[in-house]
């Protein structure tokens, strides 16, 4: 007779769930379901399942969210639940239902990383890395009588540069990291604030005072080391001979290599206080002396015969669409022996840049990156088709706009007619027209009407080499866009034989088209979407009123409904300064006083 086989030896206790509170609850919350027939009591069986198998303690409802079959519904059940627990109990070491303690070894565990995470380490930026760098600069900016407070990045890149090892603009090869990846990080520690657009750097009070601290360990070596030299020189001058060993060679070469370092320090400290006092000279003789501070603070220039004009075309004008077409141009310049660079510009179609010349460095793959200052021309291409389409879907506007404001004083449109194909367009020939005669009339833009893209390369070619003559022997200082408006004439500057340029890194980055806006930009872009605004007229307004909530107090102020209405009816625009006039002022009114629907 068979027998059933019998499993001898001592029986393991099945361990006891970890969070017996959400166990209950969960149990209680499918009871309940199960007694309404509701289909809800078997996902709470299914988070019961899962929760039974998990062997952690979970500390609130958020973290059983990693468990299966737990969603957003019943982890906030669990979290409701659990701080009425806390409320009533108060909070500590959990309870079974039974008043079994259930903490113990765990919650000693809790409380000692509580109590472990409680003493954090200062941050503290490597030396000669490029959040050290960018302290110390900023720092011994903020120093200089006169300072403004904040430096642009630019500038603070160019001065920072000889206090860190690595280049702020040029990323390590194999890595797409450079020195100025740790402003983020300064940022995050509430050591420096970027604000303002171009963005502008300056430091927190924790961020002084660490600066300050990293400023005087700074200037206490550069003694030390100065005082070793000068007891070597004492100790070299005895009549005792020394035999040097290996070891003590070696020595030898790591304290040539640190007062290496320590004339490299001194000689930033020499070329900071050039710059103080500089700059107060500059303070002492008013607004005539702008634009040479605006060169001192950026620091460097191009004299004539270091650099080599160089036309840069949008990569959107080479790729994509109609390639057969934008290939064909850069087929002709190449035939026309046009130096140009294909690169992204983040506004118009063509420029020319003055790149410096550079010579490679033996042992090195690449040649070093040369600096680049962007000339005052810049070209927007449109065929009639990209005309039509643009002025459709407000593309037309926007880019004008956009062009007035990017800090090159002599921007040109670029027109091509294509024979009798705006015959076909959806919008009408004498439209088009009528919108390139307002570009050059109304706008203030010089616009060169062409008949194909042949015709294009010629005038971009003629555009180069003219502006090779023009700027051949001129001196070229790089300028803040901040001070765009003090360069002066251009034609005064090619006269003097130096002028000053904005830097391309500098403009291409404020020329971003959807980077962060301040709420005087958002209000602009919102009056230039009604009909009839221009962005005269928007400027017009801002000069009065620079943000939506000035404008509703003035609404605010006026006694009557028509005096609302013609609040800005008188405000003055353009160059010939005629009113904004009585209609648009209503239109603006009623779209930001009207409650319901538009009349």
């Amino acid at each position: 007779m068979p027998t059933d086989q019998v499993c001898l030896g001592r029986k393991r206790p099945v361990p006891s769930c970890p969070n017996p509170l959400f166990l209950q609850w969960l149990t209680e919350l499918r009871d309940s379901a199960k007694e309404k027939g509701l289909k809800t009591q078997y996902v709470y069986q299914k988070a019961i399942n899962s929760l039974k198998k998990y062997p952690l303690p979970l500390k609130n409802g958020k973290e059983a969210k990693i468990l299966q079959n737990f969603g957003d519904g019943i982890c906030k059940i669990l979290e409701e639940r659990l701080q009425k627990h806390y409320r009533e109990n108060g909070e500590g070491p959990q309870f079974s239902a039974d008043g079994d303690f259930l903490s113990n070894k765990q919650t000693q565990k809790e409380v000692r990383k509580e109590k472990g995470s409680k003493k954090k380490r200062e941050y503290v930026p490597q030396k000669r890395s490029g959040g050290y760098a960018v302290l110390l600069t900023l720092y011994r900016h903020t120093q200089m009588p006169g300072s403004k407070g904040f430096m642009f990045r630019n500038e603070l890149q160019t001065e920072a540069q000889p206090l860190c090892e690595k280049s702020f603009t040029v990323p390590d090869l194999g890595s797409k990291y450079t020195a100025w990846s740790s402003v983020s990080t300064l940022i995050q520690k509430d050591l420096l604030v970027k604000t303002h657009n171009p963005a502008r750097y300056s430091l927190t009070d924790q961020g002084l005072a660490l600066a300050e601290k990293l400023d005087s360990e700074e200037s206490g070596m550069a003694k030390e080391h100065v005082e070793q030299m000068s007891e070597e020189e004492d100790s070299q001058d005895g009549p005792d001979v020394v035999d040097l060993t290996l070891e003590e060679e070696d020595e030898e070469e790591q304290e040539d290599k640190e007062s290496c370092k320590s004339s490299e320090r001194l000689a930033t400290a020499l070329s900071v206080n050039q710059a103080r006092a500089h700059i107060s000279e500059s303070d002492a003789t008013g607004k005539s002396q702008t634009l040479e501070s605006g060169r001192t603070a950026m620091s460097w220039h191009l004299p004539p015969g270091s650099y080599d004009i160089v036309l840069c075309v949008d990569v959107i004008e080479t790729t994509g669409g109609s390639s057969g077409r934008k290939q064909e141009l850069v087929k002709e310049l190449q035939r026309n022996c046009v130096t140009f660079d294909i690169r992204k510009l983040n506004v118009g179609d063509f420029l020319w840049v003055a790149r410096e010349k550079v010579t490679p460095v033996p042992g090195q793959l690449r040649p070093p990156v040369g600096k680049e200052l962007v000339l005052d021309y810049i070209i927007e291409r449109k065929r009639m088709d990209d005309l039509c389409g643009s002025i459709i879907d407000g593309r037309f506007r926007e880019q004008k706009f956009r062009l007035k404001r990017c800090g090159l004083h002599k921007p040109i449109y670029l027109v091509e007619e294509c024979g009798s194909a705006a015959a076909h367009l959806s919008l009408p020939e004498s439209t088009l027209q009528q919108a390139i005669v307002n570009t050059q009339v109304v706008d203030g833009f010089f616009v060169k009407r062409v008949q194909d893209v042949k015709e294009s390369a010629a005038y971009l070619t003629i555009m180069t080499r003219y502006l090779q003559k023009l700027y051949h022997n001129c001196t070229l200082f790089c300028r803040s866009r901040e001070l765009e408006g003090d360069g002066g004439d251009e034609s005064e500057q090619t006269a003097n034989l130096s002028c000053s340029l904005m830097a391309f890194t500098e403009f291409n980055y404020g020329a971003i088209k959807n980077k962060c806006q301040t709420v005087r930009e958002v209000f602009a872009r919102q009056l230039m979407q009604i009909s009839g605004v221009s962005g005269d007229k928007a400027a017009a307004v801002l000069e009065h009123y620079s943000t939506v909530s000035s404008l509703l107090q003035a609404y605010d102020q006026c006694s009557s409904e028509s005096e609302k209405e013609k609040l800005l009816s008188s405000i003055k625009y353009g160059k010939l300064k005629r009113n904004l006039g009585p209609a648009l002022s209503r239109t603006i009114y009623q779209l930001y006083c009207t409650c319901g629907p538009l009349s």
